[in-house]
């Protein structure tokens, strides 16, 4: 499952949430500590586990 990270623009809390594409593509974001909706996502790396060694 992918994880996006978020920056609440009320109270500054940044955190990360796992969710699947189609809970992703609801937009229902909420900071977890004041509940605000108003969230930005932010630009973050991803990993990927592959079963070949590089």
């Amino acid at each position: 499952m992918p994880t996006y990270e978020f920056k609440c623009d009320k109270c500054g809390n940044s955190y990360t949430l796992l969710l699947t594409l189609a809970e992703y593509e609801k937009k229902n974001f909420r900071c977890p500590k004041c509940k605000s909706k108003n969230v930005k996502q932010q630009i973050s790396s991803f990993q990927t586990i592959t079963a070949k060694k590089s």
